[in-house]
């Protein structure tokens, strides 16, 4: 329980006490003016029912405030997890979306890489190529001088050691 509730019912029970102790008083009949006319009256009585009557009134005030802040809480928690799922769902397209771009930016560089990979290896096997044609235009004699060239990659293949 809160203070708040502990106050108001002890609130309450110091009422119902002081009525019930003087009920004798509270309903004694007294002159009593309603603004165009003077009736006879107990005034305590009238008192205390227009007291119970605006407890009443606040009670009811008290539990509309509370059920619209919660239909208004209800509504409000909806729409956060649809702004959620929507989140979600936009993130998840962007991941797709940056994969994607990533896959093709990783092939393109890949294609790219093996074209430059095929140009090298062309150019290496021409490079030998030139080399062998010119050890084999000087003959054997001036091959005993020349260092021994060994290639690297697929033009070994093309490589004659006998030569």
């Amino acid at each position: 329980m809160s203070i708040r509730t502990i106050l108001l019912l002890i609130t309450a029970v110091v009422i119902a006490a002081l009525a019930a102790l003087n009920w004798h008083l509270l309903a004694a009949p007294v002159p009593m003016s309603v603004g165009f006319r003077t009736v006879e009256a107990p005034l305590g009585l009238v008192m205390l029912a227009l007291t119970i009557l605006l407890a009443i009134v606040f009670a009811v005030y008290i539990a509309y405030l509370q059920s619209t802040a919660l239909l208004e809480s209800r509504r409000l928690h909806k729409d956060l997890d649809a702004q959620r799922v929507l989140a979600e769902q936009a993130e998840a397209s962007r991941l797709t979306e940056l994969r994607t771009s990533l896959e093709s930016r990783i092939d393109q560089l890949d294609r790219k890489l093996h074209a430059r990979l095929e140009q090298s290896d062309n150019s290496s096997a021409a490079y030998l190529g030139q080399l062998e044609d010119r050890l084999e235009r000087r003959g054997p004699a001036d091959h005993v001088e020349t260092a021994v060239v060994r290639p690297v990659g697929s033009a070994a293949a093309r490589y004659d050691p006998s030569v």
